[in-house]
């Protein structure tokens, strides 16, 4: 059987980037059939006279690698089937083949990506989407884990760097990167035959210490006094529902802001708060101060029922299903912090109020007071200290530099 295998670029099948995908053209006897490499490029970049990639194409070598292996395995089949003296039609040759097609590095994105939604992880998913769109932005994902190497890596960060990102924008990126590489490596999608391009890329380099973002106590005790109606000429009721959240988690070692929305009646007994953080899993049990439980009589009501969140946020009836509640809780914390920042000015504090100023001012204060670290630690629901060192960033360098005056 007489069989002629041709590599082909289907401008037939544009996509809507106007990309147009490599597949190999199969005859014989006038007969032929084609299937998808499951690579795309521009058509410009393809020598129809020779059939192949023009000079100068980026990953060239790694494209041409991909269709080379995919020719070989064609003719490994139809060598069996002669050895074997097998009747065998292009049909039985294409369909094998398909079965064997390589995935591509969107495709298998795309399906983490769902395996994530499933399991309801929101925002994990919008860091993993947001990986995937600028991996989109930056160059077309229809092409093969092995184009994947250093250079890709290295050409990809100085992109990032041009849009402007932080330094921790871009090892979130990268961190969402090598998960779903490694996943499809762990799954045998594809070989590496070295080590991988994030065993030379080292994504831990490109982490920086965040600014601390905590202000002072006498910033508490300020904000607590202001008379916001003096802020506006109208002032909106947002404005004491912001206040209220910030000094809420203030009072309540740094509960964050899903929690907050998350929060029922049922969870509040006998002057104490006991609630599951969402992030961790972990338990936790709050004594409420008073200026904390004045807050929840403002917001409490005796015909509420255990289940009814105690906070305006979240509707039982209205916000079921996780993503509900997940985009609900993005648009009020935005309008919370917005108004946090407007209020923050109005206080010049130096730091811009949000609601993760409050966890932060909780921890930093309880330093400040001596404290032990390990204690701050667990009331954050910390598994390392060096996370909560995070939030305490150079507070032991301003008691080094107060103590060095006593030399005076």
């Amino acid at each position: 059987m007489d069989i002629h295998i041709t590599t082909i670029c289907r401008k037939d099948k544009l996509n809507k980037r106007n990309e147009a995908p490599l597949a190999l053209k199969v005859s014989h006897n006038n007969q032929s059939k084609k299937v998808s490499l499951g690579i795309m490029i521009n058509p410009t970049d393809w020598d129809e006279i020779h059939g192949t990639l023009k000079e100068g194409v980026y990953h060239r070598e790694q494209i041409l690698f991909v269709i080379e292996s995919a020719i070989q395995k064609l003719k490994q089949k139809i060598l069996t089937y002669q050895i074997q003296e097998k009747d065998f039609t292009l049909d039985d040759l294409i369909e094998s083949n398909k079965k064997q097609k390589a995935i591509t590095v969107e495709n298998y994105f795309t399906q983490y990506n769902e395996r994530i939604k499933t399991q309801n992880r929101l925002n994990t998913l919008n860091k993993y989407e947001y990986c995937l769109s600028s991996l989109t932005k930056f160059h077309s994902m229809n092409i093969p884990f092995t184009a994947i190497d250093i250079n890709f890596l290295e050409d990809f960060e100085t992109h990032l760097r041009s849009k402007g990102l932080s330094d921790n924008s871009i090892a979130t990126i990268f961190s969402c990167f090598r998960c779903v590489y490694l996943s499809a490596l762990d799954k045998k999608l594809f070989t590496c035959e070295e080590n991988t391009p994030f065993s030379k890329f080292q994504v831990g380099k490109l982490w920086t210490p965040t600014q601390k973002r905590a202000i002072q106590k006498t910033d508490i005790q300020r904000l607590k006094e202001l008379d916001l109606s003096s802020l506006s000429k109208y002032p909106t009721p947002y404005l004491e529902f912001a206040r209220d959240i910030f000094l809420f988690s203030y009072y309540t070692a740094g509960i964050n802001f899903k929690d907050i929305a998350t929060l029922t009646l049922g969870e509040i007994d006998n002057g104490y708060l006991y609630y599951t953080r969402h992030k961790t899993k972990k338990h936790f049990t709050i004594k409420l101060l008073p200026e904390a439980l004045s807050i929840l009589n403002k917001y409490t009501s005796p015909n509420m029922e255990l289940e009814d969140y105690v906070f305006p946020i979240l509707q039982r009836d209205i916000h079921v299903t996780a993503l509900q509640q997940h985009n609900r809780i993005l648009k009020v914390r935005k309008k919370i912090n917005d108004n946090l920042k407007f209020i923050g000015q109005a206080l010049q504090t130096r730091l811009k109020l949000t609601t993760y100023v409050a966890r932060h001012t909780f921890a930093s204060v309880l330093r400040k007071s001596g404290v032990d670290i390990g204690i701050i630690s667990e009331s954050l629901g910390h598994s390392k200290l060096s996370t909560t060192q995070i939030y305490l960033d150079n507070f032991e360098k301003e008691e080094v530099d107060a103590a060095m005056q006593n030399l005076l």
